[in-house]
């Protein structure tokens, strides 16, 4: 008997400090326009947190990709800020987010997107074996390069324009986001 309660306040005991031990660890986060980015959440669930990146949002929503970008991808995706749109003429994002421009919207924020999972590791190891280059498919069929600057990561678009990784390897539960100070456009 006494054998028996000892085994269930010892089974008692690890189960409540494997309890306090989990419920003390933290997951590793990213903060991103004020917000922390969580690696068990998912790219939507994660950047409508972000203050910098409502624009990216409302145009994710306008287009219709919420629940794409909700699945289990894996996406790597190069996330504008509101800054980096509102270099964009003016007007194009109160255009482009019209019922009437959805395919056009859809198309350059898929150019955004690249299938799989690359952290910034993958992507300089992809750049190293281009001598200095490597090109990635994007969702929307075209092309984006992305090239080192000193230790910063750049991304360029398939017209010349060039977008400066601000903040890398936010991951998340199905891929990863990399910050980016310009928005990137495929081929007009």
């Amino acid at each position: 008997m006494k054998t028996m309660r000892f085994f269930q306040a010892a089974i008692l005991a690890m189960f409540v400090l494997n309890a306090f031990t989990a419920f003390g660890q933290k997951e590793k986060t990213v903060e991103v326009g004020g917000a922390p980015m969580y690696p068990s959440k998912n790219i939507v669930e994660n950047a409508v947190n972000s203050k910098d990146h409502t624009t990216l949002v409302a145009a994710v929503q306008a287009a219709g990709l919420v629940e794409t970008l909700q699945t289990a991808g894996p996406f790597t995706v190069f996330a504008p800020t509101n800054a980096a749109f509102e270099k964009l003429p003016a007007g194009t994002v109160e255009t482009l987010v019209k019922p009437e421009n959805k395919e056009t919207l859809t198309n350059i924020l898929t150019y955004h997107v690249v299938s799989g999972k690359l952290g910034s590791k993958e992507i300089a190891d992809a750049i190293k074996k281009g001598n200095g280059k490597a090109s990635f498919k994007t969702v929307s069929g075209g092309e984006l390069t992305a090239w080192m600057k000193g230790k910063d990561l750049y991304i360029s678009d398939e017209n010349g324009n060039q977008s400066k990784v601000t903040i890398g390897d936010v991951f998340q539960s199905n891929g990863v986001i990399h910050v980016i100070d310009t928005v990137v456009l495929p081929k007009s």
